[in-house]
């Protein structure tokens, strides 16, 4: 994981004394080139951080029978409570660009761990509904801007390592993911059964990564890393290295076909992830599976994220046209869901392996959001907007599938709406993945 590193830091070494020898006293270049331990402590930071962006929904879908139980909530609310994750993304994740400019991206990040320990830690013992939402929303606040900032951390300290290090970014994400839903039942059982305690237990995580950000909380956005004119890393799109050479002009990203078609790609997966890591268990218990077979369940649909998630990225850096990835993505997905609807119990090892396939949108997604902006502020806008308005898209889902459960008395209708959606979250995929920059067409 190391190996290009030293590669980096050399370069940005390079660039720096370069800068230093023009402007000696400037502060901007005082100190700028990192030195290697705090190169390794970024992407700790980045692995950390990243392992903390799922634990808060999907240790709940484990528990969901219980806290449903615990509060007396009915299907309709149940299926509110596994709406917010992308109703606080939507909302929160808009502000983290301006907030990393005002405070610094590590500053923002940090705070953003801060939050999720705070809000797991406090949720379980609101004593009601109405706090367990609110202790929630903070610790998906926290996720929200530390959603939208990763993908500019990476583009802007590894700016030719955007898909291995966007690999390993999403690779931790699915451990993190994959950790809550197996063990969250069985941690919960070795603290004597209590569902609060196992649901809390996941602050100490989310604490341990508040730790590798606090050397950058006073670290100020720099400008992107600097490229060669005409230089262009593999993958990239053509037009895109001199878009990084020249100032950043202000972005109408609206104008851009390819941010809408990623924000509504990203949309659209994250209706079926969130409905995955929400209803998933619950689809399996209501066919017979144990209780904590249902959530290992889940977690393989997870973990198949943890390979995938690396390697999907940098094949997706490799290809001029990401379009075959998303197609391979859709069919797995189809495939997962009609087994499911036929045969949800007797086939259910083989369609959470499908749909751990399908569950890959998401890296894909990350990874256009580097691949489809030329500079480290269009990186930063593209990424707040495609998931700002994705999550905004995907906000319905969870809730209309709690209904539809509720009012059905089975779960055919929430499965057959999972998998249409695959259908429309493979064309715009597709769209989303031609070789062509924001910046290009919203100067058009």
């Amino acid at each position: 994981m190391m190996g290009f590193m030293p590669t980096e830091e050399t370069r940005t070494h390079e660039s720096t004394t370069v800068r230093a020898q023009t402007r000696p006293d400037t502060p901007k270049t005082r100190g700028a080139g990192p030195r290697a331990w705090t190169t390794r402590l970024l992407v700790a930071g980045i692995v950390l951080a990243a392992l903390n962006l799922r634990p808060a929904i999907t240790s709940l879908g484990a528990l969901l029978e219980e806290v449903r139980d615990g509060f007396g909530m009915s299907g309709s609310v149940a299926g509110l409570l596994t709406s917010v994750p992308p109703l606080c993304f939507a909302v929160f994740g808009v502000t983290a660009p301006r907030l990393a400019r005002r405070f610094g991206t590590g500053a923002v990040v940090c705070a953003g761990m801060a939050a999720i320990a705070t809000g797991l830690l406090v949720r379980p013992f609101t004593g009601g509904t109405a706090g367990f939402l609110a202790a929630t929303a903070l610790a998906l606040m926290g996720i929200a801007v530390s959603n939208v900032l990763m993908p500019v951390v990476v583009k802007r300290h590894f700016p030719d390592r955007v898909g291995a290090m966007t690999g390993l970014y999403s690779m931790a994400l699915a451990l993190g993911t994959a950790a809550a839903a197996a063990v969250t039942v069985p941690l919960t059982d070795a603290v004597g059964g209590d569902w609060r305690s196992g649901l809390a237990l996941w602050a100490a995580l989310a604490v341990a990564a508040v730790l590798p950000w606090l050397p950058f909380v006073r670290e100020r956005d720099a400008a992107p890393a600097e490229r060669a004119p005409g230089e262009r890393a593999r993958g990239e799109a053509p037009g895109r290295a001199e878009a990084s050479a020249a100032p950043a002009p202000a972005l109408r990203i609206t104008r851009s076909r390819t941010a809408w078609a990623l924000a509504v790609f990203f949309g659209l997966q994250a209706t079926v992830a969130y409905i995955t890591m929400g209803w998933m268990p619950q689809i399996f218990r209501d066919a017979g599976v144990p209780a904590d077979t249902a959530g290992l369940l889940l977690a393989v649909i997870m973990v198949m994220g943890v390979p995938l998630a690396f390697v999907i990225p940098r094949l997706a850096a490799r290809l001029p046209h990401q379009g075959p990835i998303v197609l391979v993505v859709g069919a797995s997905g189809l495939a997962g869901y009609a087994g499911l609807y036929f045969a949800p119990a007797a086939g259910a090892w083989a369609w959470v392996l499908l749909l751990g396939i399908a569950n890959c949108a998401f890296p894909l997604a990350l990874t256009l959001v580097g691949m489809r902006a030329g500079t480290g502020a269009g990186v930063a806008q593209l990424s707040a907007f495609a998931q700002s308005a994705g999550y905004l898209i995907s906000i319905p889902g969870p809730l209309l599938v709690g209904v539809l459960y509720q009012h059905s008395g089975g779960w055919g209708l929430p499965i057959a709406l999972m998998a249409g959606l695959m259908v429309p979250q493979t064309i715009v995929g597709v769209l989303a993945g031609r070789a062509r920059t924001v910046e290009e067409e919203a100067a058009h």
